[in-house]
This record gives C-alpha cells, structure tokens and sequence, in this order.
C-alpha cells in the first residue's frame, strides 16, 4: 500500500528542487539515455522487422513495450535495491527521481535564452535559440515566428514536462512517472508522421496521446483557474483563456497539444499556432486564438508567468488529493 503521505513529500521536495535547480547542464540527465537506447533499438528493430508498413508497425509495438518495460524495471529496481540499504537512501533517491521529471524552471531558463536574443534584435541567434527546443523548423521564422514558437512550446510543455509527470507520479510513484517519461520522450523521437517514422512510431504516438488525455485537460482548467488570479497590468484574461478552449483545444493535429495551446492564447489575447515547416515540409495547420493584438517578445515571459501559476496550482491540488486519499 501506498503511503500518500511520504509520496507526497518525495513528490513536493522533487518540485521544489527543480524550482531551485533546473535542468543544470553538468547534471547527466536520464532522458539523455533513454533517447540513446531508443535509437539503438531503433536500428536493431528496423535491421530485423524490415521496412514494410506492417512489419514496421509491429516493430514499434515492440519498442514501446522494451522501452517502457526497461525503464520500469530499471526504476523500479534502483529503488527496491536503495530501500534494502535504508529506507532513508529510497526517499533521497525517489525524490531525486522525481525532480527529474519536472522540467518548470528548464522550460523557463531556454525559453527566456530566445527572449534575451529577440531583446538584442539577433534573429539568427533567437532562432538558433528556439531551435533548441521545438520540433519544426526554425530557419525560415521571422521575430514574430520565433515569439509564437518560444510561447507555444511553453504551453505545450506545461502540461507534458509539468502536469503529467505530476499526474503519473501521484498515481503511482516514481517509476510511473518514469514510464510515462520513456513514453513522451519516444514520440518527440518517433512520433512524427514522416515518411521515416510515420509506421515505426504511431505505437508510441499513439500510446503517448493516451497517456496525455487527462493530465492536458486537468492542465488546461488549471490554466484557466491560473488565468483568473490577479496579475500586474491585467496580463491575463481568464474569461477570454475559456472562451478560446472551449472554441480552439482541438485545433491541431493531436488531441491533446492545443489543450493547453489555446488557454495560453486566449488568456494572453493571441493569436498562436498556423502554418509551420518541419523537416523541409510546409505543413498546413489551424490558427490557435483571436488576433486581437499583435504577438510581441514580452509574451514569452507572460507565458512563463502563466507556467508557474499554473505549476504552483497543480502541485497545491496534488497536495489537497494526497492528503484526502490519505485520509480515507
């Protein structure tokens, strides 16, 4: 049985150093290996399954569950190990393990590098910058591109480097939170419907879609809630950010990434999301919120702001829900 009170605290302490710490680039971050393992299956997969549509397919079932199985047994396994050593040794670990899943201040700390690059009027750097943590391509952006590019990654992210890893750690530790880990970062890897990976990764788009369903909907009311609260030259339109939800959160082409998208938009009052181009492609995409002002570099820090007001409320309703359920 689970002890709701100490997995509340593994899970407060993680969040509290990812707040203090980040993503700090010394620090070997196990995402890096699970990406290394993902590519070096990738190549055993494709050598043995060939490259039809089908046998590819049934190769990406087969990622999914070694990469999935693999992380849980790895995480799982260093926290059985820790815990015959010292119950104490177990909790520092799993707190460690969990302030590796949040990505608040890291989201924060590479999208404020393209702010203070747009700030300088340095646009290859800013696009260099943005480049750094979104998919598509970055070379053709203009100021306003990079902007829009830097504000939806934030709002994307607030719910899958935020929200669900919360989600799967108060459901299950840890190590769930590792799973769903392993899943998120193979659809970064493999879930792009390419010519390369549009069969080997639908498995893990797939499984990754519905892993996300309700942390993004949990996360996007969230942001609403977080919309509402008070904030300094009414930055925020909690009334508009519901409107825009509940009109655009399925403007895109996956379920679940203009959840958080369009509360974003709607509660900054811009216009987000549109045509992009990925891996030379020009790709043909809805428009996410109302062009009520023009989108200026100020509304990568306003983003930022609305990503810890809702991280804050989320971690403040995982707290009240561990307590209740400890209560029971």
């Amino acid at each position: 049985m689970i002890d709701r009170m100490e997995l509340l605290a593994v899970i407060a302490l993680g969040f509290l150093m990812d707040q203090v710490l980040g993503d700090p680039h010394w620090l070997y971050h196990p995402v890096r290996l699970i990406g290394a393992y993902i590519s070096f299956l990738e190549k055993g997969i494709r050598k043995i399954f060939g490259d039809g549509e089908r046998a590819l397919l049934a190769g990406g079932v087969v990622l999914v569950l070694f990469v999935t199985g693999t992380t849980a047994v790895i995480s799982g396994g260093i926290l059985y190990a820790c815990g015959r050593i010292s119950p104490g040794l177990k909790f520092l670990v799993s707190v460690i393990l969990c302030y590796q899943l949040f990505a608040v201040r890291s989201l924060k700390v590479e999208s404020m590098k393209v702010y203070r690059e747009l700030k300088k009027d340095d646009l290859p750097a800013a696009r260099y910058a943005v480049s750094m943590i979104v998919g598509r391509d970055t070379e053709r952006l203009d100021m306003t591109g990079v902007t829009k590019a830097a504000v939806e990654t934030v709002a994307e992210n607030t719910s899958d480097g935020v929200a669900a890893p919360l989600f799967y750690m108060a459901l299950g530790g840890p190590v769930l939170g590792w799973v769903y880990k392993a899943v998120n970062t193979m659809d970064s890897m493999v879930g792009y419907k390419n010519d390369k990976y549009l069969y080997l990764g639908r498995a893990a788009a797939k499984l990754d879609d519905l892993l996300n369903f309700i942390p993004a909907r949990l996360c996007a009311w969230v942001m609403i809630f977080a919309s509402y609260l008070p904030s300094k030259d009414h930055e925020f339109d909690g009334s508009h950010a519901k409107e825009i939800f509940l009109r655009d959160r399925f403007n895109h082409a996956s379920p679940n990434s203009a959840q958080t998208e369009s509360v974003c938009a709607g509660s900054l009052r811009i216009r987000l999301a549109g045509d992009a181009w990925y891996f030379g492609k020009l790709v043909k995409k809805k428009y996410i919120g109302d062009d009520l002002r023009p989108v200026e570099i100020e509304d990568i820090p306003r983003a930022n702001k609305l990503l810890y007001r809702t991280s804050w409320t989320l971690m403040g309703l995982c707290a009240v829900v561990e307590t209740v359920l400890n209560l029971l």
